[in-house]
């Protein structure tokens, strides 16, 4: 492709970089203080923007700066073109784990990090002592909105949607498992359908119902279970579990890894339900980011040997 330099008359980088920070922030002033620059000088190249791409870019409403239809589509091709004009001045050709010092925002349901992250971080510690690891909590509903938001740079979560601008790699499929403490309840003989449906059930979701999946399935047999207590957070469940005579349906790899620590015991449900899978996912903008590619390739290759 050829440049044309009188395309770029008039466009300063800056003003570019100073549109990103805006649409990111949804404010004039949150802007301002990302960029160390007073607020009459952002709302001066708001200014500018609306001249040169001749549209409002940012609208003022009630909730808040909200972007238009063509802000959106200047964000979604702008930001990549930035990012590698960036990478390209100040970024290394080469990546060096064990020299590099950085911090990576990751997001996912608490059972990923509790099931994945510890083997994750022990080796990061090993091969790249200098980083450092923040993680979020998300969930299948929230991940794709949070990427968008530039809230991570990396989810590890069930994918229910995969806009465009996504890029993801799978890394595990897996079922689900039945736990209870073993002070609590004994099935000597294993864990057979009526004693599922006879207990109360512990169920993790996501948007307050006390009903999942299962409970369709069930419902297909003419069946029902007793769903009495429901939270956000499977890392609340073996302390309930440890106080209650209850169930709970979990990742069964989670169930196998409360097994080895939480003495809660561990069971295949008693009933056909359908695997799922978890994946990696990032921005179409971080694909040539030697850092986080490498990061992705730790993650792949520990989720590989943990559900082997």
């Amino acid at each position: 492709m050829t440049i044309s330099e009188r395309d770029f008359r008039g466009v300063d980088l800056n003003l570019l970089v100073a549109f990103l920070v805006l649409m990111r922030e949804r404010s004039v002033s949150r802007a301002a203080e990302q960029l160390y620059l007073g607020q009459p000088a952002v709302s001066g190249a708001l200014a500018r923007l609306r001249n040169l791409f001749d549209d409002e870019l940012l609208v003022r409403t009630a909730g808040g700066m909200e972007p238009t239809v063509r802000a959106l589509q200047l964000e979604a091709s702008l930001l990549p073109a930035l990012q590698g004009v960036q990478a390209a001045l100040f970024q290394p050709a080469g990546f060096d784990p064990a020299r590099a010092e950085r911090t990576f925002t990751l997001a996912m349901p608490d059972w990923v990090e509790i099931w994945l992250m510890p083997r994750v971080f022990a080796e990061l510690r090993r091969q790249a002592p200098g980083m450092r690891i923040a993680v979020k909590a998300t969930d299948p509903f929230q991940g794709a909105a949070m990427l968008e938001r530039h809230e991570m740079e990396l989810g590890i979560a069930t994918l229910l949607a995969e806009p465009g601008w996504m890029r993801s790699q799978p890394l595990a499929r897996m079922g689900f498992s039945c736990v209870h403490h073993a002070a609590q309840l004994r099935f000597d003989g294993g864990l057979s359908l009526p004693d599922y449906i006879a207990h109360p059930h512990l169920l993790v979701t996501y948007r307050g119902a006390f009903q999942s999946g299962i409970d369709q399935l069930l419902a297909e047999q003419g069946l029902q279970r007793r769903v009495q207590y429901i939270t956000q957070q499977f890392s609340a469940l073996p302390s309930l579990l440890r106080e209650v005579p209850a169930l709970a349906t979990v990742p069964a790899a989670l169930a196998r890894h409360w097994a080895d620590c939480q003495s809660l015991r561990a069971y295949p449900l008693p009933l056909p339900v359908p695997t799922f899978e978890i994946a990696m996912f990032w921005h179409a903008a971080k694909d040539r980011d030697p850092a986080l590619e490498w990061l992705r390739g730790v993650i792949a290759g520990l989720a590989l040997e943990m559900v082997a």
